[in-house]
């Protein structure tokens, strides 16, 4: 019993978080209720205050996501409310079935998120709240900052291209990562790479190396062989995702790269490609900096 005490400390323990946000994302109004005879946390959602302008009218479309961590399958959203950067949702969630107990081991995630019709939703901020630190019985009601989503801290991927023009082959080794951001409430993450050969916006070919479980420092030593004619190496390129396995849940991108010759996602990423064509039969190796999206 110690053994578990323990641990679901260690699991909200990464949530805990009280520093003062990097930057001004709003706020979020909302209260907590527990029905003790029916074992349910009632969850209201009030309003969205100072939210920052994500489209071009100046304003936002505001909905917010709701999850139990570590449960990520079970996903509730509120309503979308349009062109508005103070939105008053007033909405009511029941999550049934909850002993108080369990209740100890559960972080609260609200996720504030801009409705896009024509792309991805846009994420505006968000709040960890540890059940454990709340008092169910007092009815409490919150007004929290959002903190903004982390940006760019992804890790690293280390890879080596080689092309040889006599037989067309280009070769691309996944040697290890590092530092990887940590996607399950362990503290870690189960990743895996997901390789697409593609020309221009058509993709080709898949490769996949195998999943390593807890650890944000996977040596993957997986080598994939691509045959590419000599006269199309500057028209493709290598869309490189490293992924979270989840057993229960979707899979989540931790990080990718686009290797290429031209529109690169960053200089890093075109001049090891253009290492590779100016140094035939050499294996070119580079440290890359994982994008999250």
């Amino acid at each position: 019993m110690a053994f578990l005490q323990n641990r679901s400390i260690s699991l909200v323990d990464m949530y805990i978080d009280n520093s003062e946000p990097s930057e001004n994302v709003g706020q979020i109004h909302f209260s907590l209720e527990y029905d003790f005879q029916n074992t349910t946390l009632i969850l209201r959602i009030i309003q969205g205050k100072d939210l920052p302008a994500k489209d071009l009218s100046g304003t936002s479309d505001p909905y917010v996501r709701v999850t139990l961590l570590p449960d990520k399958k079970h996903r509730l959203e509120t309503k979308i409310k349009r062109r508005t950067l103070n939105p008053r949702w007033n909405e009511t969630f029941y999550f049934e079935g909850f002993p108080i107990q369990k209740l100890q081991s559960r972080v609260l995630h609200l996720h504030v998120f801009d409705y896009d019709r024509f792309s991805r939703d846009d994420s505006i901020g968000e709040v960890f709240l540890p059940l454990c630190q709340v008092d169910l019985s007092e009815k409490p009601s919150f007004w929290k900052a959002l903190k903004p989503p982390a940006k760019d801290k992804c890790g690293e991927l280390l890879t080596s291209l080689c092309y040889h023009p006599s037989n067309s082959i280009l070769t691309l080794t996944l040697l290890k990562a590092r530092n990887l951001k940590a996607k399950d409430i362990n503290g870690k993450s189960d990743p895996y790479v997901k390789v697409w050969l593609q020309f221009g916006d058509k993709r080709i070919e898949k490769r996949k190396t195998a999943v390593f479980k807890c650890t944000l420092n996977p040596v993957f030593n997986d080598t994939f062989s691509f045959n590419v004619p000599w006269e199309k190496i500057r028209e493709c390129s290598l869309d490189v995702m490293v992924m979270d396995f989840d057993n229960i849940g979707r899979n989540e991108l931790i990080g990718r790269i686009l290797l290429a010759g031209k529109n690169g996602s960053g200089a890093s990423e075109t001049k090891h490609w253009q290492d590779m064509i100016t140094k035939p039969r050499q294996t070119i190796v580079q440290w890359h900096r994982l994008k999250p999206e």
